[in-house]
């Protein structure tokens, strides 16, 4: 392959959208396992970067084929005409040998990691398959698909550390990931304005606006209420040293030991900026996008981490 080519299979890899395997290291982060390193010698936190790198080649290699089944159907799009393979510049036997490559990476790299991560990646890619042949043009299955897929990635970063899950956070998972998904739908409907909706995406007329406005609000609800709840209910922190000095002088109303509640508020400023990209700046259709781009987003995303990384390794 030419740098021509290289470029043009790197662009239809996006890796932008690897940023979304970065949920691989929540079980990690909230277990309170971030820094530990067992008997191996290997930390847990070099581990799941080795699988989210594994899984970042397994996702390229499927937005790959999934630009290869939908290339007629691109083309109709007023944006995705524009990628390598719908616009003709990267031949499908090139991309198909691009796939290939980043299969057998996946393979090889999988073989140093648990079988029941190797599991996961099988589910995961026969999903993302199904998918892209089935379920994307099925109004409900295809933003259920969307949220799978989600969880899948949860789960294969826990597997591979063999973590456990608090159900809320699992819960508050999935809720994210379909408030992402019907966001996306809106925008995708927005940006088409009723011009060739059903050659594009088939299950979009079977989402009417009113329908879809219903169902991101209840997603958006579920998202926060379920975060909360993980978050009220999770075992206290005990605060050391000067913490606890300070702790004493404190009125007994602000001496609630459940330190992660106060996470809260940035996924709540989270949903309602999301929505109100979604709605008034038509923001959604891409949420890896609107995540490396919106200041305001990327603020409370960054005292997110710095917050929860305080609470649950400094202040415990």
């Amino acid at each position: 392959m030419n740098n021509n080519t290289l470029y043009l299979v790197l662009k239809s890899a996006r890796p932008r959208q690897w940023i979304k395997n970065l949920a691989m290291y929540a079980a990690l982060i909230f277990s309170g396992f971030f820094f530990y390193v067992p008997g191996n010698g290997i930390p847990y936190f070099a581990t799941v970067t080795f699988a989210a790198l594994t899984f970042s080649l397994l996702t390229s290699s499927i937005y790959i084929i999934n630009d290869i089944i939908d290339a007629d159907a691109d083309r109709l799009h007023p944006f995705k005409r524009k990628r390598p393979i719908a616009s003709g510049d990267l031949p499908v036997q090139k991309a198909l040998i691009a796939v290939g490559v980043l299969l057998i990476g996946v393979f090889v790299c999988s073989l140093y990691l648990p079988a029941f991560f190797r599991l996961t990646v099988v589910a995961y890619f026969l999903l993302q398959i199904l998918y892209a042949t089935t379920t994307k043009h099925i109004a409900i299955l295809d933003v259920l698909s969307i949220a799978a897929g989600f969880l899948l990635r949860i789960y294969a970063g826990a597997v591979v550390v063999n973590l456990h899950m608090n159900v809320w956070f699992l819960l508050t998972v999935i809720s994210a990931s379909l408030f992402l998904a019907v966001g996306k739908r809106q925008s995708e409907r927005t940006l088409l304005n009723g011009q060739a909706i059903g050659e594009t995406r088939k299950s979009l007329k079977r989402y009417s606006q009113r329908l879809l406005d219903q169902y991101t609000g209840m997603f958006a609800n579920a998202t926060w209420l379920t975060y909360a709840l993980f978050a009220f209910q999770r075992e206290s922190v005990e605060p050391e040293g000067s913490f606890l000095v300070v702790f004493t002088h404190l009125p007994k109303t602000l001496q609630s030991q459940k330190l992660l509640m106060l996470t809260v508020p940035f996924v709540i400023f989270g949903v309602m900026r999301y929505l109100q990209l979604v709605y008034e700046e038509n923001q959604g259709e891409s949420p890896e996008k609107v995540l490396l781009r919106d200041k305001p987003l990327l603020i409370a995303t960054f005292l997110f981490g710095i917050t929860t990384m305080i609470v649950l390794y400094i202040l415990s």
